[in-house]
């Protein structure tokens, strides 16, 4: 993801009612962690790689918005769990980050 990207959601995360005070920087670390991963498929797979990140996105966006609703959010999830759903063998640090932030937010109750 961008920095920008990454710093605009920081700062939703940061002000959102739904994440708990002492969640927030986990929340954000799992983003940069998805970051990570998803700067290295870029450099074999740009296409699947934007996606991804455009997936992350929807999904930050609906967790933080100050009205959850609760259907943005699971097609959110699964797009977001759809795009690396391919990449268990060769990227499976991806596929566990992702599956990390769906956990995290079905803790969260989100």
């Amino acid at each position: 993801m961008l920095k920008h990207t990454l710093a605009t959601l920081k700062e939703k995360i940061k002000n959102s009612k739904n994440i708990p005070e002492d969640k927030k920087q986990e929340y954000y670390d799992l983003l940069n962690r998805l970051n990570e991963e998803v700067t290295d498929l870029a450099e074999t797979d740009l296409e699947k790689a934007e996606s991804i990140k455009k997936f992350a996105k929807a999904t930050a966006h609906e967790a933080t918005r100050e009205e959850l609703n609760p259907n943005l959010l699971k097609a959110s999830l699964e797009g977001l769990y759809e795009s690396v759903r391919e990449f268990h063998s060769t990227h499976p640090r991806l596929v566990e980050t992702v599956n990390d932030i769906c956990i995290f937010l079905s803790k969260l109750g989100i």
